[in-house]
């Protein structure tokens, strides 16, 4: 009876000194923890760090009072103890996980809800879990069974290989997460390409075993981290970080359409505000150089003369240099490339001053939109294959008339 008395006045005190450590730790340290106003304070005063914690009181005071209760039997004393203990362990070890939830939640976000950081610690974070369940779980059993942990240890020792085998994946993974972020290879936010997977989206989540990328549909891909340090993908962050992004297209030029300019175009094309210097200049080299030919200026193919798809080509040059969506510190070229099948290709190589793809996409189908107008005011004309209509027209077939 003095045995069974005396255990129920431990647990009466524990439940009590619980309900003193609740309200201590629950109402009086947050006031603390707000005054002071501190980042560490709070993450190490987390809520829920707190109310974890508040649960270990009982299980000590169990383990610390089983001495003074009188006529308990031996048996009887070490099952008490070791379950107490192992309730210690127990609540000491998810104390710790929210710990580590807390602080990975601190980095990720500020009061304010912004990230502060795009290098997510969250792999570590799962990875410090894993690893205080396992010693939690051996200290546990090791309690439970009234013997010491590094027996476990030593038998465990003699299944590295199994343990190996087990956590293969795991192991890669962290290991393949610790390259990416001390190489800064990868953040949360960056935009990447992965076809062999079918990314092509933001990076979401960088975890232990998976990345997450948001596809631009709107799906989510999944990819194991190992994958993205044994296989190549692409990141568009060095893009962003440019304030830049490249338009590289090209017009197909009918190469029917390419001849020279003479006086009279010139002349026209000179009223083009952006042609002007170009033409001016063009026309006084144009002349020094035939006017040093001699008699050998009376045959056409010596002369040096401009062409109608030579003069585009400034025009879009300048063109570009006057447009304020382009970047104008970063490479800004209009070549004309090797004539195919399909005409005579112009392409645009330069960057535009945003990099948002909305503003991009608009920049760029202004820009093509004008230049495809303007190509008849040089006589050029767009390569496109013959429609029906253009059958028709060149055979010079009519529609039919309907039947009566």
């Amino acid at each position: 009876m003095q045995a069974g008395l005396g255990l129920a006045g431990l647990l009466l005190l524990s439940w009590l000194a619980q309900a003193v450590a609740q309200y201590l730790l629950l109402h009086m340290v947050p006031r603390i923890r707000d005054r002071m106003d501190v980042r560490w304070a709070q993450v190490v005063w987390h809520d829920q760090v707190l109310r974890r914690l508040a649960h270990v009181v009982p299980s000590l005071v169990i383990q610390l009072g089983i001495d003074a209760v009188p006529q308990l039997h031996p048996t009887a004393f070490a099952v008490v103890r070791n379950l107490a203990v192992a309730l210690t362990v127990l609540q000491l070890v998810r104390t710790l996980n929210a710990l580590l939830d807390a602080t990975l939640q601190a980095q990720e976000n500020t009061p304010g809800g912004a990230p502060t950081s795009t290098r997510s610690i969250k792999s570590y974070v799962q990875l410090g879990k894993l690893a205080l369940t396992l010693v939690g779980a051996i200290v546990i059993v090791a309690a439970l069974i009234d013997r010491s942990p590094l027996i476990l240890l030593s038998g465990l020792g003699a299944m590295s290989a199994v343990l190996m085998l087990v956590f293969k994946d795991t192991i890669l993974s962290f290991t393949a997460g610790v390259q990416l972020s001390s190489n800064d290879m990868l953040r949360v936010g960056d935009w990447i390409q992965m076809p062999q997977v079918g990314a092509d989206g933001d990076v979401v989540d960088i975890a232990l075993h998976t990345v997450k990328v948001q596809n631009w549909d709107k799906t989510i891909t999944t990819i194991p981290t190992w994958r993205l340090m044994s296989e190549s993908y692409r990141n568009w962050r060095g893009m962003s970080e440019s304030g830049g992004r490249r338009i590289k297209r090209t017009l197909q030029i009918d190469a029917a359409s390419v001849h020279f300019l003479s006086e009279a175009d010139i002349d026209r094309l000179e009223r083009i505000a952006l042609l002007t210097p170009y033409l001016q200049e063009k026309r006084e080299a144009v002349h020094a150089t035939n006017a040093a030919l001699g008699e050998r200026a009376a045959t056409p193919t010596n002369l040096r003369r401009l062409t109608n798809i030579g003069t585009f080509r400034a025009y879009v040059q300048a063109y570009l240099r006057a447009h304020p969506g382009i970047h104008q510190g970063m490479t800004l070229m209009v070549r004309t490339m090797e004539p195919t099948a399909e005409g005579v290709p112009l392409e645009l190589y330069c960057f535009t001053a945003t990099t948002a793809w909305l503003q991009y996409e608009g920049i760029q189908g202004d820009i093509f939109d004008h230049l495809i107008a303007v190509l008849p005011e040089f006589d050029l004309r767009l390569f496109q294959s013959p429609t029906g209509h253009d059958i028709r027209t060149g055979l010079g077939q009519r529609a039919l008339p309907p039947s009566p």
